[in-house]
């Protein structure tokens, strides 16, 4: 790939996994009015962030990663993004208690609007329609007239998620992620689980800290990384037209960002060496993500890592490793040897949802048990290698609802019709995702034990 990269050379390349929009006209014209509009991340942002996850890379901090599997526009609600903040801080602070490491968070958030799919069409009886791609493209309702790819949907995704960053922003910068409101986070509906008295007692070592920094006349008020927290966003980016009107350059550098999100990746059906999507990647100098699957050799991690970060900038590329927890030891060894040897700088981080799928009870879940084996194998993984398990990838909401099997309270199979509300894949829980951090966070403990580690006070905040 040596020819010039341009923010639409992707279009002279083949592409998988695109809608096909009945109205052409249409659609390039809403591209041209999203062109016009302002951007939802800045580019010294995008920076940040990736200084922080060199931070990972290093082995000095550690990476969250989550959100909804893919946002909604008739569940868009303050109270919704607040819940998933609340609980993403809780997930946040147990993972700083006990790894003794800065947490950089990357919500799934203001932008996760499209989904890949394994078909493109969907049967329901005698018949058959596209498959819902999320609402960026068309709705989940099962008609004809439902299920026709709409540009428009792309201008509601984009003020949706302006509207989202608003609020982030107002929370994590306004007093609300504030350490002293660690108690405040919980969920009512977690107050009553098991979890609650383990968090509650780092919540209390927290305020006796902070209570001691204020006895030696050192006001947390006054210093922000306990005041305020930097939340930053991402999604997939299967919609290049959306991505490319929202390419803009940046007046401090010159550089190309994409402005729809600070860090973008790659899917694992999305990821042909020779195809649009890594094309269009190539050419941001945004934070970027890569999913690997089982079907990815080393040799072909290798090349991808070439033309994505050419120039080895640690930050710059984090591979997500989604396997499934009886393949990951498998494949996920040959991967870290391969990348460890050539002295690539990435971020490894671990997805244990995608490849944990099942079906129960005519319902997609996924197995609580599965998802924590995933990610017990892909740290014992790294540590058999002497790399780095840099991150969690999840999908959870800090809703009450009942999608994935099992968890600390185990939910069974005849729960899921409770309050099953996803529009695609199956999330965790806030409580189960916080039973998830808390397995992370013993593991995490370990290894600073092991290592005799010390608090990194340098990274993020």
């Amino acid at each position: 790939m040596t020819e010039r990269w341009t923010p639409s050379s992707w279009r002279s390349k083949p592409i998988q996994q695109v809608p096909s929009y009945p109205d052409s006209e249409a659609l390039a014209a809403v591209e041209q009015q999203l062109g016009t509009f302002p951007p939802l991340v800045f580019a010294g942002e995008a920076r940040q962030l990736k200084r922080q996850l060199a931070r990972v890379a290093e082995g000095k901090a550690f990476l969250l990663q989550g959100g909804d599997c893919a946002e909604s526009f008739a569940e868009h609600s303050g109270d919704t993004i607040r819940d998933f903040l609340r609980l993403f801080l809780q997930m946040a602070v147990v993972l700083t208690y006990a790894g003794g490491l800065p947490v950089v968070k990357v919500g799934r958030v203001a932008g996760q609007f499209a989904k890949p799919r394994s078909s493109p069409n969907e049967t329901v009886g005698d018949v058959t329609l596209p498959s819902y791609r999320g609402d960026i493209v068309n709705g989940i309702g099962f008609s004809a007239e439902e299920r026709i790819p709409d540009p428009h949907r792309q201008l509601k995704a984009f003020r949706q998620s302006a509207a989202t960053l608003n609020l982030l922003r107002a929370f994590t910068g306004g007093g609300y992620a504030n350490l002293d409101n660690a108690h405040r986070w919980m969920l009512g509906f977690v107050k009553d689980s098991p979890l609650s008295d383990r968090y509650r007692e780092i919540a209390d070592r927290i305020t006796e800290a902070l209570d001691f920094m204020r006895a030696c006349g050192i006001d947390p008020e006054s210093s922000p990384e306990v005041r305020a927290t930097q939340l930053y966003t991402s999604h997939e980016a299967l919609l290049l037209g959306y991505e490319e009107a929202l390419t803009r350059i940046d007046s401090t550098s010159g550089d190309w960002y994409a402005t729809s999100g600070h860090m973008l990746w790659i899917g694992d059906r999305t990821r042909q060496l020779d195809h649009a999507h890594v094309e269009f990647f190539r050419g941001i100098e945004n934070p970027i993500g890569l999913k690997c699957g089982p079907s990815l050799s080393p040799d072909e991690l290798l090349r991808l890592i070439d033309v994505l970060n050419p120039d080895n900038e640690p930050g710059r590329l984090t591979l997500i490793a989604r396997f499934g927890s009886d393949k990951v030891e498998a494949h996920l060894p040959a991967l870290v040897r391969a990348v460890k040897k050539e002295g690539r700088a990435v971020v490894w981080s671990c997805d244990p949802m995608h490849g944990n799928t099942v079906t129960a009870n005519g319902y997609k879940t996924r197995p609580f048990e599965r998802i924590v084996g995933e990610i017990s194998t892909f740290f014992d993984v790294h540590h058999a290698e002497g790399t780095h398990a840099g991150g969690i990838h999840l999908e959870m909401t800090g809703r009450n609802v009942t999608e994935c099997t099992g968890g600390g309270r185990p939910l069974t199979a005849d729960q899921l019709s409770d309050r099953y509300h996803t529009h695609c894949d199956p999330r965790l829980n806030a409580e189960q995702a916080l039973d998830v951090t808390f397995l992370v966070a013993e593991r995490l403990k370990r290894e600073r034990l092991l290592k005799g580690r010390p608090v990194d006070a340098e990274a993020a905040e």
